[in-house]
């Protein structure tokens, strides 16, 4: 499993012209499950993930997490977060989950974010999303279980 997190001032994303979801200050979160990931991945990555300490405090080090400042979160499923490079230019995205594992997944690292951020939104698996959001820094990071793991 991989996220790609991004500290924001705000963000939201739209289908069809519509909002979906969207966020206050907090994180972005675009998520990609890999073939075989598991729940354990998805607690793994989330507990990670709330507590990752990007936000500033009163002597302006990154030394706060989304829980710590009452921050909100936008998650976005993102399979092409699973593209493989390394043969021509057009990636493949073979290592994805499938929807039917993929989905479960998704919904489950949403339910364990929600238990703890104040508030979570979400954009809509598999659809064709428009992303808008302020970056605030900017502070990017991305996490990899594999790499967590070790």
């Amino acid at each position: 499993m991989k996220a790609v997190i991004q500290r924001v001032s705000h963000a939201e994303v739209t289908v069809d012209r519509e909002t979906v979801g969207s966020c206050g200050r907090g994180l972005l979160v675009l998520l990609g499950v890999a073939e075989g990931d598991t729940r354990q991945d998805a607690e793994l990555l989330c507990k990670k993930i709330v507590n990752l300490r990007i936000f500033q405090d009163d002597a302006g080090k990154m030394n706060r997490s989304v829980l710590d400042v009452g921050g909100e979160m936008l998650v976005i499923s993102q399979f092409t977060l699973m593209a493989n490079c390394r043969h021509g230019n057009r990636p493949d995205f073979m290592a994805s989950a499938k929807p039917n594992e993929a989905i479960p997944l998704y919904e489950y690292f949403k339910q364990l974010a929600a238990e703890s951020v104040s508030r979570v939104e979400c954009g809509v698996f598999g659809a064709d999303m428009k992303v808008s959001l302020l970056n605030d820094g900017p502070v990017t990071i991305v996490l990899d279980t594999e790499t967590l793991k070790k």
